[in-house]
């Protein structure tokens, strides 16, 4: 059981050559080694002596190849002229020790390679905390991930869920944590540490998995702050009942989106450029500063859009937001300072 959850979480990992490649080609090489073998066994044969029938043959010579070179040696061949001899001192026993390297650094080398994945995983299960869970690395997904780490979340922060164990391994390829698993299982969630995180994002491909995975996220974590994603409006309720702190209907999102562009193309590119981070003006939300607690919203650097007082969300035309309090928090819209040139 454990190392079927070790196998089902992936830690970040670098492209390389795939583990069947690596084997394949050391076989390659082994039986390189050995067809070379035979044949300076076959060349030389009159310098060997067959107990069974004086002068080995091919099929001899392969015998006397194999049993050499994996050191089984049973002596029923044996070099009997000066020439094999000295052969199997300069040659062959180089070649035996070639062969030995390969069949047993490929076995050493999988059981390394095992025990420091095992210890990865320790490490980050004892590191991990207060992280974000993307369940689901689909379209909406990667596009949270892309948001988080434009935020200045790091990668090993980041930790997807997901059935397909393909997407798993592209996630990780991206350099973050992911783990293979249906996310409605507690089990699945527990392997992502759900009960340590600090945002999970419910991002699947269907509505009632979602209040699925939203009613364990929340059975696990009382107090991360869960946001979700559904198909369709009247599902949304639904959600905000499982758990969900924020519910974001994709489909009708992506509609007034559609609706606004239509009769305002210029309003449209602008509300694109609000909802795409890392270019042009991005949505901020940040503390307020000491020097503008107690001041008008328009007294700050940035454009402010609404205010959060605890757990309300006040237009930055509400009375009551006209003075900022120290513990406010303040939605902004900021834009986007280019990349300095190296």
């Amino acid at each position: 059981m454990a190392k079927e959850a070790e196998s089902r979480v992936l830690l970040p990992t670098r492209p390389g050559r795939p583990p069947l490649r690596q084997v394949a080609r050391r076989l390659v090489v082994a039986l390189g080694v050995l067809v070379l073998t035979t044949l300076l066994v076959y060349l030389d044969r009159d310098g060997y002596h067959d107990a069974a029938d004086g002068v080995p043959n091919l099929l001899d010579s392969a015998y006397y190849a194999t049993v050499t070179l994996s050191t089984t040696g049973y002596g029923d061949i044996t070099p009997v002229s000066a020439g094999a001899r000295l052969t199997n001192i300069l040659v062959i026993t180089p070649l035996r020790v070639v062969f030995l390297i390969i069949l047993v650094g490929t076995t050493l080398e999988v059981l390394a390679e095992r025990t420091r994945q095992q210890w990865r995983l320790g490490r980050w299960r004892s590191a991990v905390h207060e992280h974000a869970v993307i369940v689901g690395y689909g379209t909406k997904g990667r596009s949270a991930v892309q948001t988080l780490l434009g935020q200045g979340i790091a990668r090993e922060a980041i930790v997807v869920v997901d059935p397909q164990r393909r997407v798993v391994e592209q996630a990780a390829l991206d350099g973050l944590v992911g783990v293979v698993g249906d996310a409605t299982r507690t089990d699945t969630l527990l392997r992502a540490e759900v009960p340590r995180a600090a945002q999970v994002v419910v991002a699947p491909e269907r509505d009632d998995t979602a209040v699925l995975v939203t009613l364990t996220v929340r059975q696990l974590n009382k107090g991360a702050t869960v946001v979700a994603a559904v198909r369709e409006d009247e599902n949304a309720p639904l959600l905000r009942q499982s758990g969900a702190d924020v519910v974001v209907t994709s489909s009708s999102s992506a509609g007034r989106l559609l609706g606004l562009s239509m009769l305002s193309p210029n309003a449209g590119a602008v509300m694109e450029d609000l909802l795409t981070y890392g270019r042009g003006l991005n949505v901020v939300e940040r503390p307020v500063t000491h020097a503008e607690a107690g001041r008008s919203p328009r007294d700050c650097a940035d454009l402010v859009v609404a205010v959060v007082r605890g757990r309300r969300i006040l237009n930055f035309a509400d009375p009551e937001a006209a003075a900022l309090q120290s513990t406010d928090r303040v939605i902004t819209i900021q834009r986007v300072r280019p990349a300095e040139p190296a």
